[in-house]
């Protein structure tokens, strides 16, 4: 979660959303990804979606079995999904996102019986640290 953080902070000062993910397999980073959708111009650039895009091509495989996703802020819809599909094993995430989140806050995404894979989940690892950095970016920003 550490690097996740620090792409994070990479983030804020690029003027994006500070949000960071890695994705971790056999306890080695394999994927890693920030949040880029105003330098991209693309609305699914977020970092969990680059991170899973990166592991990917680094594993030469489409199905991330096996891994695990911790990413500095839960995920919104878009992102759960493509974690289900990825196959990704687990997913952390540090701070609860009220507006978008969809794996507690607005919604229990990955309980739904209907998904042919569910990751488990846990929250609140750093949650502080990342809290604080969202907290600074959008004061910066009113």
């Amino acid at each position: 979660m550490r690097r996740a953080i620090e792409l994070a902070r990479e983030s804020f000062n690029e003027g994006e959303v500070p949000v960071g993910a890695v994705i971790v397999q056999d306890e080695k980073i394999i994927g890693e990804g920030k949040n880029k959708v105003i330098s991209d111009n693309d609305v699914t650039s977020h970092a969990e979606i680059n991170a899973i895009r990166e592991a990917s091509k680094n594993i030469k495989n489409y199905r991330l079995n096996e891994c695990y996703m911790y990413v500095t802020l839960e995920p919104c819809h878009m992102c759960a999904k493509a974690a289900v599909d990825a196959r990704l094993s687990s997913i952390i995430f540090a701070a609860l996102e009220p507006k978008t989140g969809s794996i507690i806050s607005i919604d229990n995404f990955f309980d739904k019986k209907e998904l042919n894979h569910s990751p488990s989940y846990q929250y609140g690892l750093l949650k502080e640290e990342s809290s604080k950095l969202l907290k600074d970016f959008f004061r910066l920003r009113r």
